[in-house]
């Protein structure tokens, strides 16, 4: 009984989302409530837990998430995203364009959301396709691939920072075991995959218009651009190693863990930003405030959507369904890593969004977190490498791909859905290996 009401839910959750294409906060709420009552709870407890699960679950992130999008939002308005991106191609030539476009993916790909990244990217493609006579494809999967990378799997993004809360899992080893791991992902699925299409020939051979761009002289300096940028990630860094070199108890130890908690460093950042990519840049402070603000509405519906997730999540452990489940768990033998991939895979095919199946994944999955061989880290970025497996018609990253690249369902599905799998197979590769080697 237990299995068929998960089931069900899951079930409900699927046609909502994709048949009636009803909005999914509002799936998320519905299948919860429904959850609830097919599982027994009283009525009066349903909503408190629902209210439980969306305060839970964003209390934790919704601050690093609100701080990340609007450094996002300054780092590709201001050029900085472009500077990065035009030195990079400078730096690497025709010969190595390619693994330049990865780097530069993934350089951007850490404080630029997949869609606002995709956005940025088109541009500097097209002309760098243009430029060198090459193929479209084949200039702008290494750097897609990056994007899509960062965004499965490394925080702050908003899949991966939730599943940290929801798992327990430790910022600072998930951001580095997800790096480690993202690396050769994006050179096997970007650089050598691209390789294939060297000398594509598009049925469309017609590019769209450009994305408006800066004049090089508009944009800010390189070191300014990676500075802004990737700050968040350096004070994070120093404080993950002055426990290494600094003596226990001393106070510079306490300032570094302070100025490296994730809120305080980005949130220090986006300080910093409103001098580097905005006053120094020749804007007005209310400008640089407008931009920030433009953020948040951005990212409105992604914060409803994980306290909605959450709430199914919190349904399902107050129901009990969670124990449940993990005493039927622990009487498998199958490998909790690999199940996880396997349910958010499946997940992320019906449901299309990877966002979306990633913190569906984490309600089901909940009970994982309490067995004894399974590291919290790894199991993040189990269920990051699913939830990007086999996109196609149902996302609109697979969309937003074909019209923009002007391909066939076939070239899509050969180009874009081909290097999302092989992406979401790696990077479970790369977490079992990690597992062995961190036992």
């Amino acid at each position: 009984m237990i299995l068929l009401s998960l089931i069900c839910c899951i079930l409900m959750l699927v046609v909502l989302i994709t048949w009636v294409k009803a909005n999914a906060f509002l799936s998320f709420i519905c299948v919860s409530i429904v959850a609830g009552l097919l599982l027994g709870m009283p009525a009066g407890d349903i909503i408190k837990s629902v209210n439980k699960g969306i305060g839970d679950s964003l209390g934790s992130v919704v601050s690093v998430i609100i701080f990340g999008a609007m450094l996002g939002k300054i780092v590709a308005e201001s050029g900085a995203a472009q500077q990065i991106s035009l030195t990079m191609r400078k730096l690497f030539g025709r010969k190595y364009l390619n693994y330049g476009m990865a780097l530069t993916g993934l350089i951007i790909g850490i404080p630029l959301y997949y869609n606002v990244g995709f956005i940025l990217a088109v541009p500097v493609i097209f002309s760098i396709a243009y430029q060198y006579k090459l193929p479209s494809v084949y200039v702008g999967l290494p750097m897609l691939t990056a994007l899509s990378v960062m965004h499965g799997f490394v925080p702050p993004h908003p899949s991966p920072m939730t599943l940290i809360g929801v798992f327990h899992a430790d910022l600072n080893k998930t951001f580095l075991y997800g790096l480690i791991i993202a690396v050769p992902t994006i050179i096997i699925a970007g650089p050598l995959f691209a390789s294939r299409f060297r000398n594509f020939v598009q049925v469309n051979k017609s590019l769209p218009a450009l994305v408006q761009q800066l004049h090089d002289d508009q944009l800010p300096g390189m070191a300014n651009s990676i500075i802004s940028s990737l700050l968040p990630v350096i004070l994070i860094a120093m404080a993950s190693l002055a426990p290494l070199i600094i003596p226990a108890g001393h106070p510079v130890l306490s300032a570094a863990r302070f100025f490296g908690d994730p809120v305080v460093a980005i949130l220090l950042t986006l300080v910093f930003t409103v001098i580097s990519l905005g006053i120094i840049q020749g804007k007005k402070l209310i400008e640089v405030m407008n931009c920030y603000t433009s953020a948040i509405k951005d990212v409105a519906m992604i914060l409803l959507i994980i306290g909605s997730a959450g709430a199914l999540k919190q349904i399902f452990t107050d129901s009990k369904l969670s124990l449940e489940l993990s005493n039927m768990l622990q009487g498998y033998a199958f490998n909790p890593l690999i199940l996880a991939w396997v349910v958010t895979a499946v997940l992320r095919v019906c449901l299309g969004s990877a966002t979306v199946a990633g913190l569906t994944a984490a309600g089901i999955l909940y009970p994982l977190a309490a067995h004894q061989s399974v590291d919290p880290n790894l199991l993040v970025l189990s269920i990051g490498a699913g939830s990007l497996f086999g996109s196609h018609v149902n996302d609109s990253a697979f969309w937003l791909y074909k019209e923009y690249f002007q391909l066939t369902l076939k070239e899509t599905f050969k180009s874009w859905t081909a290097m999302e799998s092989m992406v979401s197979v790696l990077g479970l590769t790369g977490v079992l290996i990690l597992n062995i080697i961190t036992k």
